[in-house]
């Protein structure tokens, strides 16, 4: 099922799900632009060895800041990329979309502060059973 909404609308979302961040990560993020496009480009598919039945809602492209050195900055700004086009044909209304554009969101800052994708997943869930009010 795809929900249709704007690109503005879509932007704003992506906006709410920065803001969701806690200020104490916020006020860490450095040299990294969050830019929204519609689908992963051929190149980022292969480059992540996606299957054409993969779906993609989101990329962090840079050096994570627990690997960088004394001269980063020289270096281009780190890109999180939001995935419009399939969040949208995976959502199943308006709160489903701002749920995995907030989750998305969270998840490749996670990358930029040098996590790996099992450290964000346990991340994820222990983050899901919180907010859940499940403990442990």
């Amino acid at each position: 099922m795809s929900t249709m909404i704007g690109k503005m609308e879509f932007d704003a979302l992506v906006a709410e799900g920065l803001g969701a961040i806690p200020e104490k990560f916020l006020r860490r993020l450095q040299n990294v632009a969050i830019v929204v496009e519609e689908e992963p480009t051929p190149e980022q598919r292969r480059k992540l060895k996606l299957r054409r039945d993969h779906t993609l809602f989101g990329l962090y492209e840079g050096i994570p800041q627990t690997v960088r050195g004394g001269h980063y900055y020289w270096a281009l700004p780190d890109k999180i990329t939001i995935f419009r086009k399939p969040i949208l044909e995976c959502a199943g209304g308006r709160e489903a979309i701002r749920e995995i554009v907030r989750d998305t969101v969270w998840h490749e800052i996670a990358h930029h502060f040098g996590m790996d994708e099992p450290m964000v997943r346990m991340a994820e869930h222990k983050r899901r059973r919180r907010k859940r009010g499940v403990h442990g």
